[in-house]
C-alpha cells in the first residue's frame, strides 16, 4: 500500500470510529463503493479526484458528528414508551437515511423470502400483457440485487421464448449493479434476444434514458457492452470485466436538499449478445431515441414508508405510469404492516405507525397528480385478500419449539427494524441491554416464526 493510500485509510478508520459508521457504509456514501476500505487494505490505490471526494465527505460530515447522539437515555425496559416524534425531529436535523445501512439490507434479503414472493406476484401480471413489435418492453423501478428481475425474466422466457426483450432497470447502488450482473449471464444464454439496460437516472428520466437537464444530458455516460461467446461462463467473465466502467459511471453525491444519494453523472449501460445484434437492431437503444412505452413496469418498495403520499405520487408513480404503453401495466408493492413484525416493533416503540399511507391513499394522490390525464388509466387496488403478499423469515421447522438460536433472534430483530424502517440512532440505546432479544423471542414463539405483509396495486393504461 502506498503512503498516501495508507494515510487515507487511517483517516477513514478514525472517522468511522468517531461516527460509529461501518466502513462499507462509509465507502458507499462517500463514493458509492462499499468495498473501498477493503480495496485500500489490499494495496489498491485511488485517484487524486477520488481521494479529494473522500476527504470532502469527511469534512462535510464532521459538523454533524456532534449531533449523532440523538437519544441520551438507555432504555432498560424494552416496553417503555419512546417519544418517536422527538426522535423523528432529531433525525431530520442530520438527514439520516435508514437505507444507508447496507448490512441490514443484505441480512434481510438473505433471511426472508420477500424477493421471491414479489417475483411470483409480478409473474401473474404477464398474462395481461399485449406486447407489440419490435420487442416486449419491461421497466424495473429498482433492480436491487436482481432477484426479482431474473425470476421475472425466466417467467417471460417461458411465456415468450423467442420474442425480443427490451429491459431497463434503474439502480443507483454500485454494489447492487455488480451483484445483479453476476446473475444476468445465464439469462443471455437462455434468452439470446435480450437487450438489458441499467441506468442510475431519476424516476422522471430513467424510462426514457434521457436526463431532464441540459447539463446532465451533456454529461451522459453511455456505454454498450456486446457479449461474445457461446456460454454463460464467458458472458459472466465479460460482465465482471467492466468493473472500472461501473465505478466511473455509478459515482454518487448527497443531495443538498434531502441528503439522499443522487448520481454524480447520469449513466446508461446497454448489454446484448453480439451474435444477435443484427436481429436486435431495432431494439438496441440509441441516446435520445428511447420513447418509453413499456408493457410492464414493476415498482417494488421504491419509496420510504413515511414519505408523503403527494411526494410518492409526484416523484415516482406519475412519471412511471406516463411511461406505460397502451394496455401497459404498472405493479406497485409496498410494506403494509398489521403483522408480527410490527407487533414486535410496538413492544419497543408503542406509538410507531410507519405504514400510514396505504394503497388507497396512494391511488388518490396519484389521481390528483395526474389530473385530467387520470381518465386514461385504470386503477386496480383490489381487495385485501388479493392485494396482500405475505412472506416469511427463514427458520428451521423445530427451532421455535425449542431453544431459539442467537443468530435467529438477531435475524428476526434485524428484519423487523428493517421493514419498519427504524433508524440506527433510535436502535442504538435499545440494544444496550438484552431486553429487545427477549421481546423478539416472545413474538417468535407466539407466532411460531415471523411473517410480514406487503400490499400491491396495479395501474393500467387504457388502449388508444
Amino acid at each position: 500500500m502506498s503512503t498516501a493510500a495508507n494515510k487515507l485509510l487511517k483517516e477513514i478508520e478514525v472517522f468511522c470510529s468517531q461516527a460509529n459508521m461501518a466502513k462499507s457504509t462509509f465507502g458507499r456514501l462517500a463514493i458509492n463503493d462499499g468495498k473501498l476500505c477493503s480495496r485500500l487494505k489490499d494495496g489498491k490505490d485511488v485517484t487524486l479526484s477520488t481521494s479529494t471526494r473522500i476527504r470532502d465527505f469527511i469534512n462535510q460530515h464532521q459538523a454533524a458528528k456532534t449531533n449523532n447522539t440523538l437519544v441520551n437515555t438507555v432504555i432498560e425496559n424494552p416496553s417503555e414508551k419512546v417519544n418517536s416524534e422527538r426522535d423523528e425531529d432529531l433525525t431530520k436535523k442530520v438527514k439520516i437515511r435508514f437505507y444507508d445501512n447496507r448490512q441490514n439490507y443484505l441480512l434481510f434479503i438473505n433471511t426472508t423470502n420477500e424477493k421471491w414472493k414479489v417475483a411470483e406476484r409480478a409473474a401473474k401480471e404477464l398474462t395481461h400483457l399485449r406486447p407489440t413489435p419490435p420487442a416486449l418492453r419491461i421497466f424495473d423501478a429498482g433492480m436491487g440485487d436482481a432477484t426479482i428481475l431474473t425470476h421475472l425474466m425466466r417467467s417471460l422466457h417461458r411465456r415468450y421464448p423467442i420474442m425480443p426483450f427490451f429491459i431497463v432497470a434503474k439502480e443507483i447502488s454500485l454494489e447492487d449493479v455488480r451483484i445483479s450482473l453476476e446473475k444476468l449471464s445465464d439469462r443471455f444464454m437462455e434468452h439470446p434476444a435480450t437487450v438489458m439496460i441499467v441506468t442510475n437516472m431519476y424516476y422522471a428520466e430513467a424510462p426514457w434514458l434521457r436526463p431532464s437537464s441540459v447539463n446532465s444530458a451533456a454529461a451522459l455516460n453511455w456505454h454498450e457492452v456486446t457479449l461474445e461467446g457461446d456460454c454463460s461462463h464467458q458472458y459472466g467473465e465479460q460482465l465482471r470485466g467492466i468493473d472500472s466502467m461501473l465505478v466511473d459511471g455509478w459515482q454518487v453525491k448527497s443531495s443538498e436538499v434531502t441528503g439522499n444519494p443522487v448520481y454524480a453523472r447520469p449513466s446508461v449501460l446497454v448489454i446484448y449478445r453480439k451474435d444477435h445484434s443484427f436481429l436486435l437492431n431495432n431494439v438496441i437503444p440509441k441516446p435520445g431515441q428511447v420513447f418509453g412505452s413499456y408493457d410492464f413496469i414493476i415498482a417494488s418498495q421504491p419509496w420510504r414508508a413515511r414519505t408523503s403520499a403527494a411526494f410518492k405520487a409526484k416523484k415516482v408513480l406519475a412519471p412511471l405510469v406516463k411511461a406505460l404503453a397502451p394496455h401497459g401495466r404498472l405493479l406497485a408493492i409496498q410494506s403494509s404492516g398489521a403483522d408480527p413484525a410490527l407487533e414486535l416493533i410496538n413492544e419497543i416503540w408503542p406509538d410507531e405507525r410507519p405504514f400510514g399511507i396505504d394503497r388507497h391513499k396512494l391511488i388518490k394522490a396519484l389521481k390528483d397528480e395526474l389530473g385530467r390525464e387520470s381518465r386514461n388509466y385504470n386503477f386496480l387496488t383490489g381487495s385485501d385478500t388479493k392485494s396482500l403478499i405475505r412472506y416469511n423469515m427463514h427458520v428451521m421447522p423445530d427451532e421455535i419449539e425449542h431453544s431459539i438460536g442467537t443468530s435467529t433472534l438477531f435475524a428476526a430483530w434485524n428484519a423487523a427494524v428493517y421493514v419498519n424502517q427504524i433508524e440506527n440512532q433510535r436502535i442504538e440505546p435499545i440494544i444496550q441491554t438484552a431486553g429487545y432479544l427477549k421481546v423478539t423471542a416472545k413474538i417468535l414463539k407466539k407466532y411460531n416464526g415471523l411473517w410480514f405483509n406487503d400490499e400491491s396495486f396495479v395501474v393500467s393504461k387504457k388502449g388508444i
